[in-house]
């Protein structure tokens, strides 16, 4: 018989249990709470959730914190996969995850009206930024995003795209589209697919000495490594909004509606929203990602 990708997911998780049992190791390791929020006291019935995410929330580090909080209030394990968007839409509507956290707005509307999700929460936002050489060869510096992806374009020089069908791929796709040019499609020299994730990517940018629009929150988490330089920033078009969305279990049985509801619930509870807007503060003065819990859609310009 063949598995699919989740079964396979749960058959490993489920090997690697009767392993540390074998071995004496506790499958709940005591862990002292990191916030006031009430432990569970029963284990669920199914402890397995699959959560399908972007690389942005991986790479900046946010989920090693919110993950293993979320894990011990709860007694759910977490299995995270990082992928883009676009992948972890595909994932949900293949049944291959219980739960998503996603940052392409206007794609997240078409899963959702066709059926594949059932709750939908407006979880925080941050901002894309578009970095690149400090001597900025393009002289993109003072300009709007559109007109930005026009200079690089018609200056030829180096830019990094993740080409991978993620949120950040499909917000470079659209300033493309606004400029009135596609280098993806005439195959310039110039312009380097990386197929790969934020933190990957700018890497390759930093090497190649090219521009690449990023958001915020990975870039700062990786500065240090890099030699590029904020050079666009602050536009409202430049919003990245992330929701975390419920997989549908009418459509996909083998769902883990009740963990999935449980970790969104958790990813809008107050004492969350508080971690997510502090993190960041100590390490770059200022927050990674702003809490948005509170608000609407509307409230962002959606």
């Amino acid at each position: 018989m063949k598995l699919s990708s989740r079964n396979v997911l749960l058959t490993l998780l489920l090997m690697l249990s009767i392993v540390l049992t074998a071995c004496g190791a506790s499958a709940t390791p005591t862990v002292v709470p990191v916030t006031d929020a009430p432990v569970s006291t029963e284990a669920p019935a199914n402890q397995n959730l699959i959560l399908a995410t972007t690389t942005s929330t991986q790479d900046s580090g946010l989920l090693d914190v919110l993950v293993p909080i979320f894990e011990e209030q709860t007694g759910y394990t977490v299995q995270t996969i990082a992928v883009g968007t676009g992948e972890a839409l595909k994932m949900g509507e293949e049944g291959n995850a219980d739960v998503l956290l996603v940052h392409a707005p206007a794609s997240e509307v078409t899963y959702m009206e066709g059926g594949f999700g059932t709750d939908r929460f407006l979880v925080m936002h941050n901002d894309y930024i578009i970095v690149g050489p400090a001597d900025d060869p393009a002289g993109i510096k003072g300009l709007g995003p559109k007109d930005a992806f026009l200079a690089i374009y018609n200056a030829g020089v180096p830019f990094v795209s993740r080409g991978d069908d993620s949120g950040t791929h499909k917000k470079e796709v659209s300033f493309w589209t606004k400029a009135e040019v596609d280098p993806a499609a005439e195959k310039l020299e110039w312009f380097i697919e990386t197929g790969q994730g934020m933190g990957a990517s700018l890497t390759v940018a930093s090497e190649k000495g090219g521009y690449i629009l990023t958001d915020r929150a990975t870039y700062l988490a990786n500065k240090d490594n890099l030699q590029l330089e904020i050079l666009l920033e602050g536009n409202n078009a430049l919003l990245n909004i992330y929701h975390v969305i419920t997989v549908n279990a009418e459509k996909w049985p083998t769902v883990n509606s009740e963990g999935a509801l449980a970790f969104a619930k958790f990813m809008v509870d107050p004492a969350t929203q508080e971690i997510i807007k502090e993190f960041g503060v100590d390490k770059f003065g200022q927050p990674l990602f702003y809490p948005d819990a509170d608000k609407t859609d509307a409230d962002l310009g959606l």
